[in-house]
This record gives structure tokens, C-alpha cells and sequence, in this order.
């Protein structure tokens, strides 16, 4: 097994409500070493980040209770600015992804996506 010292103390936080989509992200980026913690929807998101500080988030733009906006402001406005949030959203929608780049997202992923192409932007963000 490779050591990964880099990755191995990094926390990733991925806010997604399709199941396989988020299980896949998981499994992917567990296997580079970072600490994966999931939430399901956007209640289960902002429940979650009130008691963690993660190294960089991941959410879908468009799910259950709280958007992924609220996340990216939550994430921006309570946390920390410097933590990277990356935002996938299968919806084309340019306000929408304004929105989010206005709000302090780093990066738009479009659906769907490679998970190569996801796993080059965390490692831009974190390594």
C-alpha cells in the first residue's frame, strides 16, 4: 500500500441525495486515502457541518430540504472561506451556477461527470 501522508488526514464532506452517485464518491476517494463523511440530503448537510470542519466539500446543487446553495453559504459564511466547495448539478441551470460561484463555490461539476475529473479537482484543492 502506498503511503498517502498527504491525503490521509483530509476530510471531505459530499452532500448528495442519489444514492449511487454518492456511494461512488465515496468508495473513490476513501481509495486515495482522505476521510469521506456523507450527508443524504441538505437538512442531513447543515445538521453535519455544525459539528465537523472539514477540508473540502462537495454538494449537489438541487436536493431535498436545503439546496446546495445553503450549504455553500453555510459552509462560507460559518465555517471557513478558505475551505473549497465544489458543486455538481445536473441542471444546466447558468443562474443557478452563478448563484453558487456568487455564494463562494470553487469549482461547478456538471452531471455527469468522470470520476477521474472530480478526483483531479480535490487533488487541485488538496494536495
Amino acid at each position: 500500500m502506498n503511503e498517502q501522508s498527504s491525503t490521509s488526514t483530509r476530510t471531505i464532506f459530499i452532500a448528495e441525495d442519489e444514492a449511487l452517485i454518492l456511494k461512488m464518491m465515496t468508495v473513490r476517494l476513501q481509495k486515495q486515502g482522505y476521510t469521506v463523511i456523507t450527508a443524504a440530503d441538505g437538512r442531513q448537510a447543515l445538521e453535519r457541518l455544525q459539528s465537523i470542519t472539514p477540508d473540502l466539500v462537495i454538494t449537489d446543487l438541487l436536493m431535498p430540504y436545503h439546496s446546495g446553495l445553503d450549504v455553500v453559504e453555510y459552509v462560507k459564511k460559518s465555517k471557513s472561506d478558505a475551505i473549497p466547495v465544489l458543486v455538481l448539478s445536473a441542471s444546466g441551470d447558468e443562474a443557478l451556477i452563478q448563484k453558487a460561484r456568487s455564494l463562494g463555490a470553487n469549482e461547478y461539476i456538471s452531471k455527469p461527470f468522470l470520476p477521474n475529473d472530480l478526483l483531479a479537482l480535490v487533488k487541485k484543492y488538496l494536495d
